[in-house]
């Protein structure tokens, strides 16, 4: 991960951010927030692009540790940029389910693409139940986010006969209006074709 931060400054930066993160889980600086925390919200103007600035902030979430209610606070008082990264975070957080769904459930009401593709991750599909999951994979057709970011999407859409009668009436809808039918519309109505696994 440290490799795709740019050297020799933002690879500095973030080998002193991920140490100030281990160093003061919990321990509150004078000004009220932890080291890490002030790390976490300058990441961007620090590691350089998108990509860079997700994985130094998921890694500063690794090392910090922290509770569900920073977790929650960083991604509902954080710009896109950071949701983005608590999102991409969560499979790596010790997190009560419940904590962890509800950012999910925001991200996907959203209509920001990179928050509804970050939020169809690995977390999604491993804690997200059969109804909210159709509904999350409608929301990235919907929104025109690739389905390719879905985690799981194959083994979680094989089988699903409801998902599939969802998919056709989306399909009808826009044959109908005269609007084509995306690709991976189609992909994953014939993912819904394939064997549920045992």
């Amino acid at each position: 991960m440290e490799s795709r931060i740019p050297a020799p400054g933002g690879r500095a930066w973030l080998v002193a951010a991920l140490d100030a993160a281990r160093e003061h889980r919990g321990a509150a600086e004078p000004a009220g927030l932890p080291v890490w925390e002030l790390r976490f919200a300058e990441a961007g103007r620090r590691c350089g692009g998108d990509e860079a600035a997700d994985l130094a902030r998921v890694q500063l979430l690794e090392a910090a540790r922290p509770d569900a209610a920073t977790v929650v606070r960083l991604y509902r008082q954080g710009t896109a940029a950071e949701r983005r990264a608590v999102l991409l975070a969560l499979p790596r957080l010790s997190l009560d389910p419940a904590d962890g769904l509800a950012l999910v459930e925001d991200a996907l009401r959203t209509n920001d693409t990179r928050l509804v593709a970050a939020a169809v991750g690995p977390y999604a599909a491993a804690h997200l139940d059969a109804h909210a999951w159709r509904h999350a994979v409608l929301k990235c057709l919907f929104t025109s986010v690739p389905v390719a970011f879905v985690a799981d999407l194959a083994r979680r859409a094989a089988g699903d006969t409801e998902l599939a009668r969802m998919l056709q009436g989306q399909a009808a809808e826009r044959t109908a209006a005269g609007r084509p039918v995306p690709a991976d519309l189609r992909l994953v109505l014939t993912l819904t074709r394939e064997a549920a696994p045992n």
